[in-house]
């Protein structure tokens, strides 16, 4: 992992300060009076993240004109106090916390107050007030106390490239009985929109969206863009989100290409910055320049361990995928793990994947099979109820992690739940040119082309995963969701049990 950089180098790369970013979070101050906040800024919803036993943070971000082309959603440059409430009941008649934090423009007037002194394992609701407009509620929940073995049910989402379709996916993730939501990666797409990609029947767009991601302003458009959808605002709204990012969020695969390492060092902070700004995310992972903390973990009472892990800010091509600190911080957390199952939520495939039908092998070097001496590492440490969540193939992909890839009979060690995409690659079908490539992996159960997510319910006995597919997403978001294949996993006994 390379240092971080100095204070002044982040204030050049970033151009805002600490103490900036720390109003937004709630610390106490006073920014405007009530009339300086235009109409209607909740325009790009709510949202709730990372909870513990007696917190969550809240998100908002002021825009009363979302698609304003300076990033700024039509706010004033000024900053703006903003309000919020916490509820146990969705009309807000018994409130348990009230505060505020300051909206800031160097933080494209965006909050993400930390609200403290809740129950644990228990159902809230949310709203923000700026100047005399009221937001839409949220509701939220927090996790469990620690020795609770509560049951969990919980969506795996990746990939949502709006310009490639509707997000219907969403439409009925909103309507599940859920208590979390894993984003594993590629929430925007930094890729220039038009006629050639547009595919998301029956929008019109501005010429100013037509231009490769590349500046803050860019950044925080591309966000506003994505997050104007009905579909992916419900579900912000429905349910606390734990998130990660991939390579779109900055550049494809991180590639450099026409920069120079100064410039994409530039780039990077931000679309760090941006990806802050935009998610219900913690201070935790504040960001500094080209630097940002986004491995953690979020525990589930004694039922669950979940490590959320970056396999793209620290990689050193053909060494590691996590970084040297990244990996001693996830191995040292499962050694000390006395929850039942231990879940990662992470990015790139990590089960073993042949491309070459015939004798050879082949191997992308982009997924954990760029990186074997790190996935042999992490997986000879046999943690108990190991399951990884994975995302960025575009594809519904249940597989089981051996201890000998090239050994079908060796022992299965753990669990990988690939989600397939909420949009990208437009509508998708249920076998495509990669099915048999995949499926003659013995160890890859299932593959599913269409878009969809997953839905998983875990109890102390067992998980129950649930792949969750639209046949359509182009011309409109009506498609119908179906359930193309379900498996169990009991406690003590990895692998994928058809039902």
């Amino acid at each position: 992992m390379t240092d971080l950089p100095s204070r002044r180098t982040f204030l050049g790369l970033a151009g805002v300060s600490a103490a900036t970013l720390a109003l937004g979070t709630g610390a106490p101050a006073h920014a405007s009076t009530p009339g300086d906040v235009p109409a209607d800024p909740f325009r790009l919803g709510v949202a709730s993240g990372d909870p513990e036993p007696d917190s969550v943070v809240l998100w908002t971000r002021l825009a009363p004109e979302p698609l304003a082309a300076d990033g700024h959603g039509g706010m004033p440059r000024r900053p703006v106090d903003v309000h919020y409430e916490v509820a146990e009941d969705s009309q807000f008649k018994r409130i348990v916390r009230r505060g505020h934090a300051v909206a800031s423009p160097e933080l494209a007037h965006s909050v993400h107050p930390e609200v403290h002194g809740l129950a644990p394992g228990r159902e809230y609701f949310y709203r923000f007030r700026a100047g005399s407009s009221i937001s839409p509620f949220g509701r939220t929940r927090t996790a469990p106390a620690r020795h609770d073995q509560a049951q969990l049910s919980f969506a795996v989402a990746s990939c949502q490239a709006w310009y490639h379709g509707h997000f219907t996916a969403y439409r009925h993730m909103a309507a599940e009985d859920i208590d979390l939501v894993f984003f594993v990666g590629d929430y925007i797409y930094e890729y220039a929109i038009n006629s050639a990609n547009l595919w998301r029947e029956g929008v019109q767009l501005d010429k100013v969206h037509d231009a490769e991601v590349r500046t803050l302003e860019q950044y925080r458009l591309r966000y506003a863009l994505f997050k104007s959808d009905p579909h992916l605002q419900a579900v912000h709204a429905h349910a606390p989100w734990v998130s990660t990012w991939d390579d779109h969020e900055v550049q494809n695969n991180y590639e450099h290409v026409g920069v120079t390492p100064e410039d994409f060092e530039r780039r990077r902070a931000v679309a760090y910055r941006a990806y802050y700004e935009n998610m219900p995310l913690r201070r935790t992972s504040l960001p500094h320049g080209p630097h940002m903390t986004l491995y953690r973990r979020v525990g589930w009472g004694r039922l669950a361990n979940f490590s959320v892990l970056d396999t793209r800010q620290y990689r050193l091509p053909g060494k590691s995928i996590l970084g040297a600190r990244q990996e001693k911080w996830l191995h040292d957390g499962l050694r000390a793990s006395s929850s039942t199952w231990n879940v990662l939520a992470q990015q790139v495939v990590m089960a073993q994947i042949d491309r070459d039908m015939g004798p050879g092998q082949t191997f992308s070097n982009d997924q954990w099979d760029g990186f074997r001496a790190e996935r042999e590492r992490l997986l000879a440490l046999r943690t108990p109820n190991l399951v990884v969540l994975t995302g960025d193939i575009h594809r519904n992909v249940a597989a089981e992690l051996k201890a000998d890839f090239n050994d079908p009979e060796s022992a299965t060690i753990g669990t990988e739940l690939v989600a397939g995409s909420i949009g990208s690659d437009g509508d998708g079908t249920r076998r495509d040119n990669y099915t048999d490539l995949w499926l003659s992996n013995p160890h890859v159960k299932f593959y599913d082309g269409r878009r969809g997510y997953v839905r998983c319910t875990l109890t102390p006995s067992q998980l129950t995963s649930e792949y969750r597919v639209v046949d359509y997403i182009r011309r409109d978001d009506r498609a119908p969701v179906s359930t193309a294949a379900r498996f169990v996993t009991p406690a003590g006994r990895p692998g994928l049990e058809v039902q």
